[in-house]
């Protein structure tokens, strides 16, 4: 008989802690750390040939958005997920394509976050694939985090996440975005931008737009970095650092009094180079950099 009670305790307290830590691992849990580093590194594979606006290496890109957009249950804002553009620039006419897709708001529907990144980069230059892993494979990869941070944690605001084309040619994706007024300038309440968010040798996210919002600025400062990674405020036109104000899409966003941060991190040594690869990349920090991004988004979906 005791034997038997001290079996039915032991079951007991096991349950428990298994049960416990099931908990806790559900209510840590934000997104599958591994396939955030399967995507940024096929996106950065040369099988994409650089993502550069207007080839096919851009079109099989997009292609990538939408069916991963689709297996999250992330719903097309526009027909099919793409909004079109053409543009001039570097003496020829391009046809770009915004790829978009939209979380609805369980609380404020009607207001939207827009979380952007770029998809484009430089393609191919004198025979040599410029895959930019960090430029900006990484800030895409990370929307699929957010798409699947969002199944077990709806926001309160409407979410936009934006795959932005054209951004190499002069942040032109996101100028028409804007332009185009496919959404109202007063419905969006705020543009979180990555670009460039997967490597730093001194473990330093920048974020930038504190500057001209005392609330963004407030939420920053109260968001501690995941891991020891560090999220610095800066970078704005005020710190003596150089401006990224308008640096890359979050600047169209700016233009029209938008609160935005654009989170991103100094240029190293394969910025724009063909050594842009996913072997250069630093998984732990970028893994962090997505955790820290998500931490801060919370606090910017809290506000009424």
């Amino acid at each position: 008989m005791l034997k038997y009670l001290f079996l039915i305790t032991l079951h007991c307290v096991v349950f428990s802690f298994e049960g416990t830590s099931q908990s806790q691992e559900s209510s840590t849990f934000l997104f599958n750390e591994t396939t955030l580093l399967k995507h940024l590194k096929s996106l950065s594979s040369d099988a994409f040939e650089g993502r550069r606006t207007g080839t096919k290496g851009a079109e099989k890109t997009r292609k990538y958005i939408i069916n991963q957009f689709h297996a999250l249950e992330v719903l097309p804002f526009m027909k099919n997920y793409q909004q079109s553009f053409h543009f001039y620039a570097k003496r020829e006419t391009y046809t770009g394509v915004n790829i978009l897709g939209l979380i609805k708001g369980s609380e404020l529907s009607k207001k939207y976050i827009v979380i952007s990144a770029h998809y484009d980069h430089e393609g191919i230059k004198m025979g040599k694939i410029y895959n930019g892993a960090d430029d900006n494979a990484s800030g895409l990869s990370a929307l699929f985090s957010f798409a699947e941070y969002f199944q077990k944690n709806p926001p309160k605001h409407s979410v936009i996440l934006a795959a932005f084309d054209g951004e190499e040619l002069g942040l032109q994706g996101s100028k028409y975005f804007i332009k185009s007024e496919t959404l109202a300038y007063k419905n969006i309440s705020c543009n979180l931008n990555m670009d460039m968010i997967s490597r730093s040798d001194k473990n330093e996210l920048f974020a930038v737009g504190t500057a001209y919002n005392e609330t963004l600025k407030n939420i920053v400062a109260t968001v501690e970095g995941s891991g020891n990674l560090k999220l610095i405020p800066g970078h704005d036109g005020y710190d003596g650092l150089e401006n990224w104000t308008y640096s890359s899409d979050h600047g169209n966003f700016y233009k029209k009094d938008i609160p935005f941060l654009y989170f991103g991190v100094d240029d190293h040594k394969d910025y724009h180079e063909p050594t842009d690869d996913f072997e250069n990349i630093q998984p732990e920090f970028y893994i962090n950099a997505v955790k820290t991004i998500i931490s801060v988004f919370e606090k910017v979906d809290d506000i009424k």
